[in-house]
């Protein structure tokens, strides 16, 4: 039986088929002819369905690695350790001293550098690992105060996360406490404020990777060596020869001790902080000056 029929059919690759057809064909067909035409628009929706799947999937996977290249500031090895060798020194420029215990309003009994084994003392009468000992594995902090791993897990401090430790100020005069850049004497040795490293190549980045808070009373400063852009909502601040408002670190009054949390951290969300810093080692020298309102320094 035959029937009228009007067909398009855009593009038809089975050549073994005596009907191949382009463009337009209005004639009269078989009806078996007309089945195979279906069958043939069936198999292109279906490829065509194919190719969207396949579409998908590449999608998918560009977002995945869209979401991986945006994590790769944390460390994605495990086999080694993190920043796991710490060097500290820590001195004051005139008018400003420092230690561990609290002496009251004896300067006299303060000290003008704090070496490492006054730290380790304090971090053994808190059962923490002594400075030879820590090691930084990444961690993040908007406030220098409270710490999250990458999966958003609260850390502790001394505990193969990031340093802690306490110190005591006191100064002959009301001042504002900055770190200073400048280089000056104290107790015959050159003293300043600096982040350094003896790595090289791509390693040396540690010390763009770490960052150091000082905590007064629930509010913290934030120092970032060799400073770059903003990261995880912190508001950071490196180091000059001049002082600004921005450096101010605390405010000490007059022969009244203060007591300051100082913690040191590799920050998980710095671009620097990559597996190519791993198993190094980072110095810091800090150096405390004092200024009054107008940021002059307390001479």
């Amino acid at each position: 039986m035959l029937k009228k029929y009007v067909y398009v059919l855009s593009a038809r690759q089975n050549t073994n088929k005596s009907n191949v057809y382009f463009g337009f064909y209005g004639d009269i067909m078989e009806e078996k002819t007309r089945q195979e035409l279906i069958q043939e628009l069936n198999k292109l929706k279906k490829a065509q369905a194919r190719i969207k799947r396949k579409f998908t999937f590449m999608l998918s996977i560009i977002a995945m690695l869209v979401l991986i290249t945006a994590t790769l500031a944390w460390f994605t090895l495990s086999n080694f350790a993190a920043v796991n060798d710490i060097n500290l020194k820590i001195s004051t420029a005139p008018e400003l001293y420092l230690d561990i215990e609290n002496h009251g309003s004896d300067v006299s009994l303060y000290k003008k550098v704090l070496t490492n084994d006054m730290i380790n003392t304090y971090l053994r009468s808190v059962n923490a690992p002594v400075i030879a000992d820590q090691i930084l594995d990444p961690v993040t902090s908007s406030n220098g105060i409270s710490f999250a791993s990458q999966s958003g897990a609260s850390r502790n401090a001394n505990d193969t996360s990031f340093m802690e430790f306490k110190v005591w100020f006191i100064a002959t005069a009301d001042m504002w406490v900055h770190l200073s850049g400048q280089t000056v004497q104290v107790e015959g040795n050159d003293a300043t404020t600096a982040c350094t490293t003896t790595e090289t190549g791509v390693k040396a980045d540690v010390v763009r990777a770490v960052r150091v808070s000082f905590e007064d009373n629930g509010t913290a400063a934030i120092w970032e060596p060799n400073k770059g852009s903003a990261v995880a909502g912190q508001s950071t601040f490196d180091v000059g020869t001049s002082f600004v408002n921005d450096t101010r670190i605390f405010h000490v009054d007059k022969l009244t001790p203060k007591q300051i949390t100082v913690r040191i951290w590799a920050e998980g969300e710095d671009p620097e902080c990559i597996n190519n810093v791993q198993d190094s080692n980072v110095s810091f020298e800090m150096l405390f000056g004092g200024t009054d309102e107008n940021n002059m320094s307390v001479e």
